[in-house]
């Protein structure tokens, strides 16, 4: 796999996925054949994301994590104190998370952030998305950001960090990078903007981003 882009894998799958209309088929593909060594999954850093570590601080209560992919970021928060669930719509996704952290204390389950389970509606006090919602087409997005606002309980915080453009700005998906418009829609229905960064690194667009509910 030297040498190769390491997004060509996950633009083929998603390609293919799309055209079938399936919008999240390509992430189990993805997971599946990168366990074969036959893809290359462009976000796996083996490292939780760098941008989380210093915004969420130890403490207690229930956790969940958006889209955990391989797991970093839960091993991250459970590390902090938290009892953590971390879901992923991709069985393979799950099932190698499981496999890395033997003896974790996180929860892993297979989950659809399009169709999550009603107990989870505002039953956490900490929620964690980290560039999963980008990585759904852009007609889903509203709805996956609902999704994820809904998650957060009583008095509870939601961090969001995203890959970021302007409103009307190209998209070369995947992902299909946040709007300024569609990170203030995490603010809804009870859920209060703490702190919006809008972080630029050369082209490099990122949001990092808090909300909170009111008890």
């Amino acid at each position: 796999m030297t040498g190769r882009d390491p997004d060509e894998d996950a633009i083929r799958l998603a390609a293919e996925s799309l055209a079938q209309g399936d919008a999240t088929g390509w992430f189990e593909r993805l997971y599946a054949e990168s366990a074969t060594g036959d893809a290359i999954v462009p976000w796996d850093s083996r490292s939780p994301h760098f941008l989380l570590p210093g915004w969420v601080a130890p403490g207690r209560g229930r956790a969940l994590v958006v889209g955990a992919g391989l797991g970093d970021d839960a091993e991250f928060v459970a590390g902090l104190g938290y009892e953590t669930v971390a879901f992923d719509v991709s069985e393979s996704a799950v099932r190698l998370a499981q496999e890395r952290f033997p003896g974790s204390t996180v929860r892993y389950e297979v989950a659809d952030l399009l169709d999550p389970p009603p107990e989870w509606r505002r039953a956490f006090d900490l929620v964690v998305e980290v560039m999963t919602v980008q990585a759904l087409p852009e007609p889903l997005h509203a709805q996956a950001i609902a999704g994820v606002a809904e998650f957060v309980g009583p008095g509870g915080t939601l961090l969001v960090i995203a890959s970021g453009r302007e409103e009307g700005g190209p998209v070369f998906a995947p992902p299909w990078p946040l709007t300024p418009s569609e990170i203030e829609a995490f603010a809804a229905d009870g859920l209060e903007t703490v702190q919006v960064e809008d972080l630029r690194d050369g082209e490099r667009h990122r949001w990092r981003a808090a909300f909170r509910r009111l008890p």
